[in-house]
């Protein structure tokens, strides 16, 4: 079973670190931020938004059709059966003041209109990797890069997967050096609260602040 790591140095890894509150005198003082969780079809989306909402997700799936076999490639996620068609939403209190909204995008390219709508106002993005399709992550990676918005990427540790190491995935998605690279099992709360963390400091830290 995976958990949050990075190849950030001098930083502590794992679910076991605890939550570091952002203190008194941060800017994130009673507001509510937007998160986006994006990343290719079947990287763990919905699974992830599940996992770490303290409400009940507002989720869109549908049912995959024998109409859609010409439009969805199911290479390497063939067990998937369901497929966001408009967006995830789940919440998540941080801390008290500080409240994390979580919209997570559709995953195939025949709903990227949705993106523009979704990213308006976000702090930041979580984007999933799946090591099976990789290559699935780029147009994401592209997305928020164009348009300046902060982000992670993390590599959802499928069961029966190898695993690589951070700097591997750095280098194959060609990352500058300041994205921070992250393994989790999206299916742990934990692990999802300690991508959400690591993304807020990220955002910071390009805002040339400090948490």
């Amino acid at each position: 079973m995976a958990s949050v790591h990075s190849d950030r140095p001098g930083r502590p890894d794992g679910p076991d670190r605890p939550d570091r509150p952002l203190g008194p005198a941060s800017p994130w003082s009673a507001v509510a931020v937007k998160i986006l969780v994006a990343g290719g079809f079947g990287a763990g989306k919905t699974t992830l938004v599940g996992a770490v909402s303290e409400i009940r997700p507002l989720r869109t799936e549908e049912q995959l059709t024998a109409a859609g076999e010409r439009v969805d490639d199911t290479s390497g996620v063939e067990a998937k059966r369901t497929t966001t068609v408009a967006m995830d939403f789940g919440r998540l209190d941080l801390r008290p003041g500080l409240s994390l909204y979580l919209f997570g995008t559709p995953g195939q390219d025949r709903f990227w209109f949705a993106w523009d709508e979704l990213a308006q106002g976000a702090l930041g993005a979580v984007v999933l990797a799946d090591t099976r399709r990789l290559a699935d992550c780029f147009p994401s990676v592209d997305f928020f890069e164009r348009r300046g918005i902060p982000f992670v990427v993390a590599v959802n540790c499928f069961e029966g997967t190898e695993t690589y190491a951070p700097g591997d995935v750095r280098d194959a998605l060609d990352l500058d050096p300041g994205v921070p690279v992250l393994l989790c099992d999206a299916r742990r709360r934990e692990d999802g609260k300690e991508l959400l963390i690591r993304l807020a400091e990220h955002a910071l830290e390009r805002r040339g602040l400090r948490p």
